[in-house]
């Protein structure tokens, strides 16, 4: 794991301390380590050296043109105050700004030919962010100055890898990072046969979805029951989301679903998405019982699907860890947005080989994809699928339209992607906010350790035993929105002024400081004044522990209710819990300003993190200044006044939201 023990807060990461000089080959320039892992990721063990002769398909991902500038371009669309607010980009100007220039493919190219690798082995992807080299171990371990090896996971998969590469300094500027290499703990590949691949965050290997306290014995839809039941009913109340949408036509609200890994699932169309990971799949009869319990108007509706890289309905696994998810995404999406609001349902990859949230970015983007390489095969699914069974079909690049609201409740730890890695998802993000695209993301369950609990030891490892906060991504991106979750206080009423806690039943809303972001500029007023007035405590009675340095992206940015919600799973209800509720329901809310927008003429909202930390919109949340988000044997951060790392800046309040963004123009 390329995590460095002391804390980093550049946007990129670069290990420039060690220089060595090529071994094989012509010295152009002293070779430099690119990345480098600490340790052997969790679960993974050394199996033996990899054999010299086999072949590695070897991807340069070329650094970007003008990427250094993105942030200010997404400000300059984003901000109230900017005279260009709402002026979002096409993807052809996107992909005109951002692909690499002429000088640096030509420097990788050059280099690799010096090395004596012919020019018809050198393929430079569709979209010229990438160089594709077919090359042997042997080959690649001279060329980069490493050693690759072959890893075992626990649950039987093998993968071929190496801790630490090196590129010639004047190269290294030119590349974001090499795959395959160090980035291998993020995805389980397929087990074997025709069985799904169980991934991390999937069912069977760690799931870290939506918790259940068991079932619930009665449907319940009195408000005066919010307290302990949480219904569509019961959020309407508490955000003020009381509106029937009019822009139905021009506005939609996607749900995706992924047969696939991660832990915390992406939402997005021209109005949202909810996107989930196969084997996870929706069941149409839970939808239906939870419909005539609670929301009459979806009865007889189903979502449309929208199959990316062989997505289907899979009902073969109905359980909660297979279902719970999307059921939940659905089933609260669906009913805020009102049955008159149709919604799209992404469903990602096959149920054999699964997908990534780059299978899902690929999709939607045809310069961040390419058929000949680009994706990393250790962390994102690869097709056609040659499995039986599996999508014999070509990968999904460009093929789907992006939406207005991209919801996502699976996430990784910051620590399981390196930070050039997690830097280049980060990036598309970005370029989806200029083009108007709303991203939301979980902050996750756990408090300020990672998912399933794992915390950081000094040496960079994760483990249940580590002592240091251990912050999750894509939560830490600045391009995003980070979601983290609430509860209703005892015996308290949705009219009660304040009726709302940081969720402290069953999950805890995760929070804290990137090891890998620079904090963003609508970000340094709101942590800055949390800081000053309480971070230096923390920085005291945690020391060590957490990155104080004030200098690093903070989250969540906002939540909403997460605990007690009234589900139908596999025909019956439960109580669920999770940022993975609350984030969808921030997704709901969000289309619902969108459609007020559209129906005024104008135009999505977008990025909105730049609007929300602005002083127009002080007021427009509901501050929640009680609870904590323990975790690393730590009681965490308390909620306090204003923003912070357990609530962020609270609630929305749907009334005072609608009408602030209805005067932007």
């Amino acid at each position: 794991m390329c995590c460095p023990q002391v804390w980093l807060v550049s946007f990129a990461f670069f290990s420039l301390n060690l220089v060595l000089v090529v071994s094989a080959g012509p010295t152009i320039s002293p070779y430099v380590v690119h990345e480098k892992r600490t340790a052997i990721p969790p679960d993974w063990s050394f199996v033996r050296r990899h054999h010299g002769s086999s072949t590695l398909p070897l991807r340069f991902a070329l650094k970007q043109r003008n990427i250094e500038k993105i942030g200010d371009f997404l400000l300059d669309v984003s901000h109230p105050d900017s005279p260009d607010y709402g002026n979002h980009w096409s993807p052809s100007d996107i992909a005109y700004k951002f692909s690499p220039s002429s000088d640096t493919i030509d420097t990788v190219r050059e280099w690799l030919l010096s090395t004596g690798i012919g020019p018809h082995r050198i393929q430079l992807s569709p979209s010229r962010g990438w160089i594709n080299v077919n090359a042997s171990v042997e080959e690649a371990e001279q060329l980069m100055n490493t050693e690759y090896n072959l890893y075992k996971h626990a649950s039987g998969t093998e993968r071929v890898g190496c801790e630490v590469y090196h590129l010639p300094e004047h190269v290294s500027h030119h590349v974001d990072f090499v795959l395959p290499s160090v980035h291998f703990d993020a995805r389980i590949s397929r087990r074997g046969g025709n069985q799904p691949r169980i991934n991390i965050g999937q069912p069977g290997n760690g799931f870290d979805g939506p918790k259940t306290s068991g079932s619930l014995q009665t449907s319940v839809t009195q408000l005066d029951q919010c307290n302990t039941v949480i219904t569509p009913e019961c959020l309407r109340a508490l955000y003020g989301l009381y509106y029937d949408p009019i822009a139905t036509e021009e506005n939609s609200y996607g749900i995706g679903v992924y047969h696939t890994t991660s832990r915390c699932l992406p939402l997005i169309t021209l109005g949202c998405i909810l996107a989930e990971y196969t084997p996870q799949s929706f069941v149409q009869s839970d939808l239906q019982l939870f419909a005539k319990n609670f929301s009459t108007d979806l009865i007889g509706k189903s979502p449309a699907l929208v199959s990316i890289d062989g997505g289907y309905y899979q009902t073969q696994y109905t359980g909660f860890n297979y279902s719970g998810e999307p059921n939940l995404d659905l089933q609260y999406g669906m009913s805020l947005v009102t049955g008159k609001q149709a919604v799209s349902l992404y469903q990602v990859g096959d149920v054999i080989e699964g997908g990534s949230f780059d299978n899902f970015l690929d999709a939607i983007d045809g310069s961040y994809c390419t058929f000949d390489g680009g994706d990393d095969p250790s962390i994102d699914a690869i097709y056609p699928d040659p499995a039986a069974g599996g999508y014999k079909g070509n990968e999904a690049c460009g093929t789907v339209k992006p939406t207005n609201v991209v919801s996502t409740s699976y996430g990784y730890n910051e620590a399981d992607l390196t930070p050039f890695y997690a830097a280049r998802q980060c990036a598309e993000y970005a370029k989806l906010g200029l083009q108007g695209i709303t991203i939301l993301y979980c902050s996750g369950d756990e408090g300020v350790a990672g998912f399933l609990g794992v915390c950081l030891n000094p040496n960079g490892t994760q483990s249940a035993s580590g002592t240091r906060f251990n912050p999750t991504f894509p939560a830490t991106c600045p391009y995003i929105t980070s979601v983290g979750a609430t509860m209703m206080k005892p015996n308290a009423s949705v009219d009660d002024p304040q009726p709302e806690q940081a969720c402290e039943e069953v999950i805890y809303s995760s929070g804290g400081f990137s090891n890998y972001f620079a904090i963003p500029d609508y970000q340094v007023d709101a942590v800055g004044c949390w800081m000053d007035k309480y971070g230096k405590e923390y920085a005291v009675e945690y020391a060590g522990a957490w990155n104080s340095t004030g200098r690093s992206r903070a989250f969540p940015d906002i939540s909403a209710n997460g605990a007690n919600y009234g589900i139908a799973v596999d025909g019956e209800f439960l109580l669920v819990y999770g940022t993975s509720a609350s984030t969808p329901v921030v997704g709901a809310l969000l289309t619902m300003v969108n459609d007020v927008r559209i129906a005024h003429g104008k135009k999505p909202i977008g990025f909105i993190n730049p609007a929300i930390y602005s002083s127009m919109f002080a007021g427009a949340f509901k501050d929640i200044t009680e609870g904590n988000n323990p975790g690393c044997g730590t009681n965490g951060f308390n909620a306090t006044e204003g923003w912070h790392p357990v609530t962020g800046f609270g609630t929305p309040q749907f009334p005072l939201l609608s009408a602030l963004w209805l005067a932007l123009p």
